[in-house]
């Protein structure tokens, strides 16, 4: 027994043996209640998450599972090293081990349920997967950009590095970048603006000033659009925000004003037929809803009338077959009954 204390109270390294076996109890103890943690209380937690309707449980399970084994490593041996004296260099080693591989690894945690709830929020617009859009693209790098600075500056705090110079540096630096890239990142907060606001989608019919063109790509810094011609028009984010967009797309009709002249010598009973003509031609059209027809003023060679219907359809294609439509039946029944039109003042149609 006395040979058993005296190997126990043996000085090896500065430590006595009995230290060296205590420190490596306390790694058997840590690892195994891991190993334990990891196969048999998240596997049980696995199982019952598959029970429930909402997959936040799931996304849990999923962030514990997804943790590096060589966290649990470095846990299982930085506080079995606590039990053992070590020299001061060594001791600020395993510190500065320690600190990196826990901080790492709670910074890449947080990244991923951070992104969780960005999917979940910007899920909520489209039919398109949220990874698949450049909002979740452009919030998930600010959050990555805004997690690693501040896991790095937390690195260096706890290595005692006065941390009170650097963040001022960068706090200027910041602003410095800022004022560099300005209209980048006036592009990208606009499509931010553009995804929430949410004044046109992909899809969508959009003129904008001059240009119009449907919407393929809505990006960080550009919208690309691909117009009638076929070719692909780049708008910058920032000019769309600040522009005034027509979205036709989320038109459900059309509103059609027909203007047009009589000769002056046309008669009183000529003039009420045409008015007629007019509305019977637009009540028997399927995709069209008869408005108002009405002689509206004295042209300097003509009687001038205008006419408004609705052409009950947002495509276009269908709206210029009915305007072509109404146009044909209105000059064959001028035709038919004499009714003699003017084009001295230019026919205006919209």
């Amino acid at each position: 027994m006395e040979k058993f204390y005296e190997i126990l109270n043996y000085e090896l390294l500065g430590n006595f043996v009995q230290n060296y076996l205590i420190a490596f109890g306390v790694f058997l103890a840590i690892f195994i209640a891991f190993k334990v943690f990891k196969t048999v209380v998240v596997g049980r937690l696995e199982k019952l998450s598959k029970r429930t309707s909402t997959d936040l449980d799931d996304e849990l399970v999923k962030l514990i599972n997804g943790v590096h084994e060589i966290f649990y490593y470095v846990l299982s041996v930085y506080f079995p090293l606590k039990f053992l004296v070590m020299g001061d260099e060594v001791e600020q080693v395993v510190h500065a081990v320690f600190v990196i591989v826990v901080i790492f690894e709670l910074v890449r945690v947080a990244i991923q349920f951070v992104e969780y709830w960005l999917e979940k929020f910007v899920a909520k617009a489209d039919g398109i997967h949220p990874k698949e859009t450049s909002t979740f693209h452009g919030l998930s790098l600010i959050v990555k950009i805004a997690l690693w600075s501040t896991g790095f500056l937390l690195v260096l705090s706890n290595l005692g590095v006065d941390i009170t110079t650097l963040i001022a540096s960068l706090g200027i630096g910041g602003i410095a970048i800022a004022l560099a890239v300005q209209n980048i990142l006036g592009d990208m907060f606009s499509s931010f603006s553009i995804y929430f606001d949410k004044p046109f989608e992909i899809g969508d019919y959009i003129t904008v000033g001059t240009d119009s063109g449907t919407v393929r790509k809505i990006g960080l810094k550009t919208t690309r659009l691909k117009t009638l011609q076929g070719e692909e028009l780049v708008i910058s984010n920032n000019e769309l925000t600040s522009s005034r967009v027509q979205n036709f797309k989320k038109m459900k009709e059309r509103r059609v004003v027909l203007n047009f002249g009589l000769v002056p010598e046309v008669s009183n009973e000529k003039i009420k037929k045409a008015e007629e003509l007019i509305e019977g031609i637009i009540e028997k059209m399927e995709l069209a809803r008869f408005e108002r027809v009405h002689f509206s003023d004295f042209g300097s060679f003509s009687l001038l009338f205008e006419a408004v219907y609705i052409v009950l359809t947002a495509d276009f294609d269908t709206y210029m077959d009915v305007k072509e439509e109404v146009n044909l039946a209105i000059k064959m029944g001028f035709e038919e009954e004499g009714i003699e039109m003017s084009f001295s003042k230019p026919v205006h149609l919209s």
